[in-house]
């Protein structure tokens, strides 16, 4: 395989001996680690499979740990912040612990073979406990396997050793199809998925409603009368395999027809841990661009008490530490020429119906944060425009602007979207009468799911005077339809899309191994990629550019041990920030589903930049639309082997430019100065 064939390479001596000795580390990986590179099982930290990669391509499919419910009326499962899982890496074995209700479970999968995993799965019933079973359950998607075949080893469907998946009908869920073996094959027109057992097992097959659903089979781990204590331990070899997909990649800019502007990525600055922070901080700051930035107010240490001058207490040497650290943060951010968004995540007892306790006690019942004491407005408006004045004159700082940390869902200031629409007025007006030229977001949502908790304020024109931009966080939901409500938004007012949180799992730090994985990496550069394209945001603030969420691990960070170092989601993230300062978004076509793509350019510097995702296997890419000024562009790669290198120089030739995209890789290309 000639991993780095480039079409019409320009490259010096230097470039050469640099990809030979990529070249050579990359055999060396593929010969010792090849299931690393050609097999890797995707495992999401709370313990369900998603696929398995062969030669870079998914073979999808989706599995999970199930508690059904007699009569299969019901189930729990696991899932994305459905449980607190314990995940772990140990060479080429990953684990999970993790638990549903009474009972406790314990997974491990190891890559074996091309293609191949090995699972072994104990359950034990913590309680006695009576249910319809305790499950393995792998869900085949529809549009892979609607019309597959399905043969059972040992076993067989309705007195038939073979069957179709099409004759599964959805009326048989109360009574599902029951099979007694020791495993199945399923075969489609472009795909093969192997399961065989350690031992004779049930297995069920079900089609749950639901759209996109395809079919459930249920592989039974403990059954319906369960004994405290009573435990099972089954394993499983996994063989995913298929067609992959090489035919090329085709990508057209349409650089005549501008989009919005992108500065460039941002991040978050929420100050949680003295030791590990500062060196983190510094580091991405260093080796990083960053265009904007969001840093917390702590309010209720700013004014703890209600008829006190915060102002005068601090000019009088009481500024808590916290808040000091907090303004010198914004400060350090102001000094290196970055906007500041100030955030609150919390509110003084005195501002507030019921107790600040009231955050986190009433969560098991779905209610999160309080509400602010409509009678205490006006001291609301005041101490927040005390804060934010004090932060001016005295540590140079004028915030762009201010919000409540995802107050739509209550962390911990909760506003209804009508109280929403009513604070950006009221305190609009207070800041405004005091001379700063701070705004408000607009938003700041905790989702991007939640877009209708906006309307109220979008609809108010009262309110579009004091919005400054309109934001969301991109931890849950974002479909191409939902983030194409937020960008439409955001051009409904003229106002910048600013992505106040960026990620992908807001649980992430109960599981803090997962960080450096690349399937979640790979996750998180994927939807920003696709945000990019799709919202066009101005900017998109990683959380976070400190300790918490990590993109570096090492000097005790989340207990690591050893120098700071950088992991793949850094790399990602410098090659994105290596876009063109104050670019446009470029709108472009490709003809790929698994390639999420977006460009920008500055045409008056003559500066350009294509970023590529691809989600499957090695293939070749064109170019097309790359405007007339640009002959050369620089190609970037980050994978799970590169990070961010250079892999060389390759010549546009009318607008076009041709290279190869390699698997699961992360790939720029940015218009080289003559």
């Amino acid at each position: 395989m000639n991993y780095f064939k480039i079409f019409y390479l320009s490259i010096n001596n230097r470039h050469i001996l640099r990809l030979i000795s990529i070249a050579i580390i990359i055999f060396f990986f593929n010969t010792i680690f090849t299931n690393l590179v050609c097999g890797q099982t995707e495992v999401m930290a709370w313990g369900n499979l998603t696929g398995i990669r062969v030669e870079g391509q998914l073979m999808e499919f989706e599995s999970s740990l199930r508690v059904v419910e007699k009569g299969w009326l019901n189930y729990n499962a696991t899932g994305r912040e459905k449980q607190m899982p314990k995940y772990d890496r140990e060479g080429l074995k990953q684990s999970v612990i993790t638990k549903i209700g009474n009972i406790s479970f314990s997974q491990v999968v190891e890559d074996r073979s091309k293609g191949s995993a090995f699972i072994s799965i104990k359950a034990t019933a913590e309680a006695d406990t009576l249910v319809q079973g305790v499950f393995f359950c792998i869900d085949l998607p529809e549009k892979n396997y609607s019309r597959a075949d399905v043969r059972f080893i040992n076993g067989s469907l309705a007195g038939k050793s073979k069957s179709t998946l099409e004759s599964i009908s959805p009326t048989n869920n109360s009574i599902p199809y029951k099979i007694k073996s020791k495993g199945f094959i399923i075969e489609s027109e472009k795909r093969h998925l192997e399961i065989d057992f350690s031992v004779n097992c049930s297995v069920y097959i079900r089609k749950e409603p639901g759209e996109n659903h395809g079919t459930q089979i249920y592989i039974e781990l403990l059954g319906q009368k369960l004994k405290k204590g009573q435990q099972s331990e089954i394993t499983f070899t996994i063989t995913a395999g298929g067609e992959i997909d090489k035919s090329p990649v085709d990508i057209v800019l349409n650089s005549q027809n501008p989009g919005r502007k992108f500065v460039g990525l941002g991040g978050n600055f929420r100050l949680q841990n003295p030791k590990t922070d500062p060196p983190v901080i510094q580091y991405c700051l260093d080796n990083m661009r960053v265009a904007w930035s969001r840093v917390e107010m702590p309010w209720n240490l700013w004014q703890p008490e209600e008829n006190t001058s915060p102002i005068e207490a601090a000019r009088a040497g009481n500024l808590n530490p916290r808040v000091h650290a907090a303004m010198m943060m914004a400060q350090m951010l102001t000094a290196s020429g970055i906007p500041v968004i100030i955030s609150d995540w919390s509110a003084p007892g005195w501002a507030i119906l019921g107790d600040p306790r009231d955050a986190f006690r009433n969560r098991s019942r779905g209610i999160y944060g309080y509400q602010l004491n409509p009678e205490k407005m006006v001291k609301i408006y005041q101490s927040i425009g005390d804060y934010l004045v004090f932060l001016k004159d005295n540590y140079g700082v004028e915030a762009a602007m201010f919000s409540f940390n995802e107050s739509d869902l209550g962390i911990n200031v909760r506003h209804t979207g009508k109280e929403h629409a009513e604070f950006i007025k009221g305190l609009g007006s207070h800041l405004a009468s005091r001379g700063l030229s701070t705004k408000l977001l607009l938003g700041d949502n905790s989702d991007a799911t939640t877009f209708d908790f906006i309307i109220p304020a979008l609809n108010d024109p009262e309110t579009h005077k004091y919005i400054g931009a309109v934001s969301f966080h991109s931890w849950r939901g974002c479909t191409d339809e939902t983030l194409k409500k937020w960008a439409g938004a955001a051009k409904q007012l003229n106002l910048p899309l600013i992505v106040g949180e960026g990620s992908t799992d807001a649980a992430a730090w109960n599981y803090p191994e997962i960080f450096s994985e690349q399937t979640f990496a790979f996750y998180e550069i994927n939807l920003y990629i696709r945000i990019l394209a799709i919202c066009q945001p101005l900017s998109i603030l990683q959380w976070q550019l400190t300790a918490d969420y990590s993109l570096l691990t090492g000097e005790g960070i989340f207990g690591t041990s050893g120098p700071l170092h950088p992991t793949q989601r850094f790399w990602n993230l410098k090659q994105l920030s290596s876009n063109p300062v104050d670019a446009f978004a470029i709108p472009l076509t490709c003809n790929k589903e698994e390639i999420n793509c977006a460009a920008f350019g500055n045409r008056s510097r003559g500066e350009y930049a294509v970023h590529i995702v691809n989600n499957g296997a090695d293939r070749q890419a064109v170019v097309k639309g790359i405007p007339a000024d640009v002959s050369m562009m620089e190609v970037y790669v980050t994978d799970n082997l590169l990070g961010m290198e250079k892999l060389g120089d390759v010549k546009v030739i009318d607008g076009t430019v041709g290279f190869l995209l390699h698997r699961t890789s992360f790939t720029t290309l940015i218009s080289k100065k003559q």
